[in-house]
């Protein structure tokens, strides 16, 4: 959504595209003052797309108990969305995404990002089977294919090319939710907010995260 200090899409990631010889038409370019700019890029989700999306994000409603409530999440003037917790990023990416986003992107970045939504759905689905593992651990290699050919290069590190190995490991070591954390994290909050009435959730959160560090 191109946020201000978030987005991978700046000059050195332009740049690269150049010393690439790659993308010409995503290349950085110079003014007649001397100061250096560049195009938007196909992916970068413009203003009416950032509406049409927040505007069915916020009104979106889950089941009660599946996700905090990220409607209200959503900063419709300031075409923003924040303070999500970890779960509610993966329904962000498993459900709202794959039905929200399909009126404001081009049609091969939204395939994409359906195509990757649906890999993680199968991957934290309670009802699959190691067929669908399988089925799942070979799209994800030509949905990731399909992503690199649509944004830089910087925006591929170590955590994007992760889900490769996600699938085998649910093979291996079996179904998802009997795996993560999200469970014993909201235990752990719980019992801080208890020992501590008149704490807020900043500081909640902190003593949380220093006492798992440790």
């Amino acid at each position: 959504m191109g946020a201000a200090g978030k987005t991978k899409d700046n000059l050195r990631s332009r740049c690269d595209l150049e010393a690439m010889g790659i993308r010409k038409q995503y290349h950085v370019k110079e003014r007649v003052d001397g100061t250096k700019y560049f195009e938007p890029a196909d992916f970068e989700m413009k203003n009416d797309g950032k509406d049409k999306f927040l505007l069915a994000v916020s009104q979106s409603r889950m089941p009660d108990s599946s996700a905090s409530n990220i409607a209200r999440r959503v900063r419709l003037k300031g075409r923003t969305i924040g303070g999500l917790k970890s779960h509610d990023n993966h329904t962000l990416l498993q459900q709202l995404i794959l039905l929200c986003i399909r009126s404001s992107l081009l049609k091969n970045v939204v395939e994409g990002l359906i195509d990757l939504g649906k890999f993680f759905k199968v991957l934290c689905s309670k009802l699959n089977c190691a067929a669908d593992l399988e089925e799942a651990r070979s799209c994800i290699i030509v949905t990731l294919c399909d992503l690199e050919k649509i944004f830089p290069p910087s925006f591929f590190d170590v955590m994007e090319h992760l889900p490769i190995h996600l699938a085998e490991e649910a093979l291996i070591a079996g179904a998802v939710q009997f795996r993560w954390m999200y469970p014993i994290e909201r235990e752990h909050m719980s019992t801080i907010k208890n020992q501590y009435p008149n704490a807020n959730d900043v500081d909640v959160a902190h003593i949380h995260f220093d006492e798992f560090a440790d």
